[in-house]
């Protein structure tokens, strides 16, 4: 895999608190096609900064994992279309029936707006949990089960891909097949902490067992040059 293949891989996080902040780092990162909006930074800024985005000839990663009634996310999923997210996530413990509204309402708002309908993932399980914090919201303490469990749900309901951490990345592969996109996020290169995030892995380990994209955020966005970083990544992960 080349530099330029690798760079559309790389999702960067946007975790920032406003819109001149996120500007400045999307300014920064020559080459990175998608950038990660998550709840801080589309709470304090809401849907017109995916209009900015978009205009700066960026994709939208719209990580709002989207968790209700099946009629609220249908509806929150249309106006994410409208608003041109290319890829918007949502919880698949939402259960089958609200993740099929979501994929109908996909649809049905992307061919009203004559656009493309974005790549839909459901969220498996948070990559900061670890068994122990499953059993305490009373689930089986068996990580990688429960991801395969509501990925196969999420699959069966028609969603184009899952989330989940670096370590399921394999298992999902082989057992529901490859056209199943898996995104991660938990990626931290060698040189970089872990912060927050328990399940982790390194950028090009993470491509090797199949993943179709890596969410990676400070360790770029925090780093004295993003830039510098950023390719970095790609020097250590291309050529796989």
């Amino acid at each position: 895999m080349n530099k330029e293949d690798m760079a559309r891989r790389i999702i960067v996080a946007l975790d920032v608190g406003t819109k001149k902040d996120a500007l400045t780092l999307i300014n920064k990162l020559e080459g990175v096609e998608i950038f990660k909006v998550g709840l801080k930074l589309f709470t304090a800024e809401g849907p017109p900064l995916l209009d900015v985005i978009q205009n700066l000839g960026k994709k939208v990663f719209l990580d709002l994992k989207l968790h209700d009634i099946p009629n609220t996310v249908g509806d929150a999923v249309k106006s994410a279309v409208r608003h041109g997210a290319h890829m918007l996530t949502l919880h698949s413990s939402g259960g089958g029936e609200m993740m099929m509204r979501a994929v109908e309402s996909a649809f049905e708002a992307a061919e009203k707006e004559k656009t493309e309908k974005p790549l839909l993932l459901a969220v498996t399980i948070l990559t900061s949990l670890k068994n122990e914090q499953l059993e305490e919201i009373g689930m089986v303490p068996d990580t990688i089960a429960q991801v395969f469990r509501l990925a196969h749900l999420a699959q069966k309901a028609g969603v184009d891909g899952v989330v989940c951490s670096p370590q399921e990345i394999e298992i999902l592969k082989k057992e529901l097949g490859k056209e199943l996109l898996v995104v991660a996020p938990g990626i931290r290169p060698s040189w970089s902490d872990a912060h927050d995030q328990k399940r982790i892995m390194t950028p090009g380990l993470a491509i090797r067992k199949g993943a179709d994209y890596l969410v990676i955020g400070r360790p770029i966005t925090e780093a004295p040059s993003p830039q510098e970083a950023f390719m970095k990544i790609l020097e250590e992960s291309a050529d796989l």
